[in-house]
């Protein structure tokens, strides 16, 4: 377990460098983890370190709308370039990683932010973005919790009298529908940026 962590370690190390150099050279992330652009002592890309490139790119709009909801005050093109890294890779590991805990991506996170980090506050910058993100990743997942399913929905829409009144005669359909259950299989498939002291 200690091995394996520390694995991660360093590929979250790896992985912000790539992305800090795909910020300064407007190169794309998964290009520069590819062609190996990093220095040639530190060796290839750990695959963890590449699938969080590719994730973080994958799925850049969903991670800077998180962001840019959590961040007071702070455009994320006003953050410094390194924290808004830091804060891509953690969020992507929030929202997307199952198999790590929010308290270990965000502790991971402030240690990136203390060594590398852009201003003297970046770790609680930092830290305070990620537990509000993480509030918000535990509403959103509540929400979907207690929301009805389809199934639920259309078995209330689709409740009939157990009796008919009196003299009431049912007039069969000209075309009669084939029911489809929920789930079905027959369902068609689907087809320039500046710094600011955060003092400031």
């Amino acid at each position: 377990m200690a091995a394996k962590r520390h694995e991660r370690t360093s590929a979250r190390r790896a992985a912000l460098q790539v992305l800090y150099t795909s910020e300064i050279t407007d190169e794309s992330p998964a290009a520069i983890a590819e062609g190996d652009r990093r220095l040639e002592e530190d060796g290839p890309l750990p695959e963890y370190a590449l699938m969080l490139v590719r994730g973080v790119e994958s799925h850049r709009i969903a991670i800077d709308n998180h962001l840019a909801a959590t961040s007071e005050n702070w455009s994320l093109a006003r953050m410094p370039i390194v924290d808004r890294s830091i804060l891509r890779l953690a969020t992507f590991e929030m929202m997307y990683i199952d198999d790590v805990p929010t308290s270990v991506t965000i502790n991971e996170a402030v240690e990136l932010a203390k060594d590398f980090g852009g201003e003297d506050e970046s770790h609680r910058f930092v830290n305070g973005i990620l537990g509000r993100i993480a509030k918000m990743l535990e509403g959103e997942e509540s929400q979907e919790a207690d929301a009805p399913s389809s199934c639920d929905a259309d078995a209330a829409g689709n409740e009939e009298p157990l009796a008919m009144r009196e003299n009431e005669i049912a007039e069969p359909e000209s075309e009669p529908l084939a029911a489809q259950k929920c789930g079905s299989p027959e369902q068609e498939g689907e087809s320039p940026e500046g710094a600011s002291s955060y003092g400031a």
